[in-house]
This record gives C-alpha cells, sequence and structure tokens, in this order.
C-alpha cells in the first residue's frame, strides 16, 4: 500500500491537538483568562506540528505505543511555539504575520505575548511529569527531561536566537550559520526523534542513527525555510523576503540558490542512509525527510 504522508500528517496532528486541548492544556475560560486565550491563539494556530509528528514517527521505529511518548510530543509543541511568539516580538524578528495569522504580540499584546510563551514553556515541563514511571525506568524519564532542558536553553534553541540576533546585518561564514541553525532550529528537530529513544533506552547504535537522522533534517529544514523566503509564495503564511530585507545570514545568501538546494538534497541523503537499518515501521520517517527537503510552505 502506497503510504499517504497528507493522511498521516492529519491523522496524527488529529491526535496531538486532541490530547493537548483535553488533557495537557487547561480552558481558555481559566483565570487569568487573557493568558490562557493567548496561549491557545498560538498553541492552536495552522500548522504541521512535525516535531510532535517526528516523536511519534520515532517512537513507531522504535517499537513504543505513541500514546507512551504523547506527553513528549505535547511538551515539544508546546516550546516550539513559545519560541515562536518570542521570536516574532518587536525586540527580537519583529514579525507581524506567523502562520497566516497576526502574531500573539498584535493580538494581545506584548506583555501578555511574552508571559503566555514565558507559561507554555514551564508548562510543557510540567506536562513530561505524566511520562510513565511504572513502565519506563525513572532515570530514563530525567534523561529525557535534561535532554529536551538542554535543546531548548543556552545550549540549543535559545543560543540559536541569541547568535541568530548578533548575526544581524553581519557578515559570518558558513560554520557559524550551520552553528546558529543547529540550534536555533536543528536542537529541537533532533530532540523529538532522540526522546523516544531516550525514554526506552535503545541501543546506542539506533540511538546514534536516530540523532544523525534529527541533525540532517533539521539542517535541511532550515536551508528549505532560507529559499522558501526568497521563492515562497502567499501560502507560505508569512511575510516573504523578511530576512533579506534584515540582512540576515541566509543559506542562499552564503552559497547561492541552487548550491543551497543540492545542500538540502545531500542532508536528505544523510537522513535516509541513517535509516538505513531500520525496517518498515520507519517508513514514516522516511517519507518527513522527503518532505522537509520538497515542502513548498
Amino acid at each position: 500500500m502506497t503510504f499517504n504522508l497528507d493522511l498521516y500528517f492529519k491523522q496524527k496532528k488529529e491526535i496531538i491537538d486532541r490530547v493537548m486541548l483535553l488533557k495537557y492544556m487547561r480552558p481558555k475560560e481559566t483565570d487569568p483568562v487573557i493568558l490562557h486565550e493567548a496561549m491557545h491563539y498560538s498553541l492552536f494556530a495552522p500548522g504541521k506540528r512535525i516535531r510532535p509528528i517526528l516523536c511519534l514517527s520515532s517512537a513507531l521505529a522504535l517499537g513504543m505505543p505513541e500514546s507512551d511518548v504523547l506527553p513528549i510530543a505535547a511538551a515539544l509543541e508546546m516550546i516550539h511555539v513559545f519560541s515562536l511568539i518570542h521570536d516574532d516580538l518587536p525586540a527580537m524578528d519583529d514579525d507581524g504575520l506567523r502562520r497566516g495569522l497576526p502574531t500573539n504580540h498584535k493580538v494581545y499584546g506584548e506583555a501578555i505575548a511574552i508571559l503566555a510563551g514565558d507559561n507554555l514553556v514551564v508548562h510543557a515541563f510540567d506536562v513530561l511529569t505524566e511520562l510513565d514511571a511504572n513502565k519506563y525506568p525513572p532515570q530514563n524519564i530525567l534523561k529525557v527531561i535534561k535532554r529536551l532542558a538542554q535543546a531548548t536553553g543556552s545550549d540549543g534553541m535559545i543560543a540559536g536566537q541569541v547568535i541568530d540576533m548578533q548575526s544581524g546585518g553581519k557578515q559570518i561564514d558558513i560554520n557559524r550559520l550551520k552553528t546558529l541553525h543547529r540550534n536555533k532550529t536543528g536542537a529541537l528537530i533532533t530532540a523529538a526523534v532522540e526522546l523516544p529513544a531516550i525514554l526506552c533506552g535503545a541501543a546506542k547504535d539506533t540511538h546514534e542513527r536516530l540523532v544523525c537522522y534529527g541533525n540532517a533534517i533539521g539542517l535541511a529544514f532550515q536551508i528549505v525555510d532560507d529559499i522558501l523566503d526568497i521563492e515562497g509564495g502567499k501560502e507560505l503564511g508569512k511575510n516573504i523576503g523578511s530576512d533579506v530585507k534584515k540582512g540576515k545570514a541566509t543559506y542562499p545568501a552564503l552559497m547561492g540558490v541552487d548550491r543551497a538546494k543540492e545542500a538540502a538534497s545531500e542532508a536528505l541523503t544523510e537522513a535516509l542512509d541513517a535509516l538505513a537499518n531500520f525496517k518498515d515501521n520507519a517508513e514514516p520517517l522516511r517519507h518527513i525527510a522527503r518532505f522537509v527537503v520538497e515542502r513548498k510552505v
């Protein structure tokens, strides 16, 4: 049977949205209402849910029930959305459009947007306490929490955001750009496929192959994002050409669009090679890697 990635995304997104809405998120009407409304506004905005779906797909490849990693999947999306809310603020990227909608601070004001982001990242670690300590060793759960904290903070995503802010309008080389995006974009993507392996105590080779896969598609994801900032249409749901206007270093700017496309294809090959020893249950991971490189949104 032919694998239908669109249907797979739709089914997994429905599962993730349902568990976040019904189990892990407080209702919008919870006091203080404006805070919870702002959190819901960004968390349930249109989006593919790439990181949590990668988490579920990694669990499948490892032979784990996807229900076992739903807290990780939800936490990943909450942290990702926290980063988007803060990235859009005037003090950072100063964007007015995200996923086709006004950014959080445009709707709720800067102060509430900051606090909504703060609460999402705090709540994400609260959600991780839902991992089953009767089924998985508590020390593995602690390792999951630590690894996600590292991927979020000054060893990962936030470090990348700082480098990005400091690099605006400056000339940086390709190695510094890779460091920037390995942290800002890649850290959470790699964590998404690595955390299930940590939770179940996967063999070292299996764990390392998933990390290699995550690193490769994290790189590809950012390269394609940079290309879409130049070539994307209105369906992208954000302001096109914003990176160029802000003088940001991008892969097309440093190596040209054609070479950037080649680099994305090379990263795809690396990702697929990392899965060579996995069986058919890793097929969603393979299709997601191709989607990351071939996507138009």
